[in-house]
């Protein structure tokens, strides 16, 4: 990465919210300028990515460092979305920032173009942090129920096969409006169809289950509750609260005792956090209703940005 045209670089992730610990990694994201070459070619890359820990499934500790790259169009593309990533990058307060440049000056002045009233990103990324991880496992339990019993069938043979043992529960039900007339079954919001070889279908559910049970493992192995990933989730309702309402974000951020209190497991989940929490989400959404904001971002601004940045600083 040292031979890229950085544009900004800041310090990213707990450092940035106010919550980081003493075994926290550090984390870094920019934005660099892809070169004349990479434009003309058509092979201007998304991100460029790197880490100093060797071993991904080992905990990251505060000695590991992480950095992600992107380049100018991409982020752009990310910011329009209404990406958290992005939103939170433009809202960092100038201690946490590296390197910096008139480019990503010009982007700042200019955040309120990528600013709508349907911040749709930051509402499901809240609300499938909740889902994932403060459910006791029983997404882990209920892929795992399924996956033991493909596992003692003929990968050969089709789901249909085996349709009547399949388990319904938690996470696990037949799909009942079927228009193309295939009957269809949900494992953890991952669609089944009654044709899929039962090999194939293990192989999905295997993968699914290795992914996300890494985390959901630890989990379920603390009295259910991944509290890292709820005070990722109530961060993100408090940064799209205070957007909606004030129109920025602050940081480091003013609810950072309490979301480390939250991280640390210090708080009932059933009775402090959930409740909090989906009032909360609640009243984001409210918020988003009656916001004055526009419905879409102003794309053709951003367009011209990036049109007239190439031409002033690459060709």
């Amino acid at each position: 990465m040292k031979d890229l045209n950085i544009i900004i670089k800041m310090k990213f992730g707990s450092h940035l919210y106010g919550t980081a610990t003493e075994d926290s990694d550090l984390d870094f994201k920019g934005v660099f300028l892809p070169t004349k070459e990479q434009i003309l070619l058509n092979r201007v890359p998304k991100s460029y990515n790197a880490q100093t820990k060797s071993n991904n499934d080992a905990k990251n500790t505060s000695d590991d460092i992480d950095t992600e790259i992107y380049s100018l169009q991409y982020f752009i593309k990310l910011a329009c979305e209404g990406q958290t990533v992005a939103l939170d990058m433009l809202h960092t307060p100038p201690d946490m920032i590296l390197e910096n440049s008139v480019i990503w000056m010009n982007i700042v002045n200019n955040r309120e173009k990528f600013y709508t009233k349907n911040l749709k990103a930051f509402v499901e990324y809240a609300r499938r942090q909740a889902a994932k991880y403060g459910i006791k496992g029983s997404r882990l339990n209920a892929a795992e129920r399924v996956i033991n019993i493909l596992l003692a069938c003929n990968p050969d043979e089709r789901i249909s096969t085996i349709w009547k043992y399949l388990p319904e529960g938690e996470h696990l039900y037949f799909i009942e409006d079927n228009p193309n007339g295939i009957q269809q079954y949900q494992v953890c919001g991952k669609i089944i169809q009654e044709t899929q070889k039962i090999g194939y279908t293990l192989e999905i559910l295997t993968r699914f289950y290795d992914e996300y049970g890494k985390r959901a493992r630890q989990a379920a192995e603390n009295k259910g509750i991944d509290w890292k990933a709820i005070s990722h989730a109530m961060r993100a309702a408090y940064q799209v609260q205070e957007l909606l309402s004030d129109g920025t974000i602050t940081f480091p951020l003013r609810q950072a005792k309490f979301l480390l209190a939250i991280k640390n497991g210090e708080l009932d989940y059933q009775k402090e956090v959930s409740p909090y929490l989906e009032s909360l989400m609640d009243e984001v959404e409210k918020l988003s209703e009656v916001s004055k904001l526009p419905e879409k971002p102003d794309r053709k601004f951003w367009d011209r940005f990036i049109i007239k940045t190439i031409e002033d600083y690459v060709l």
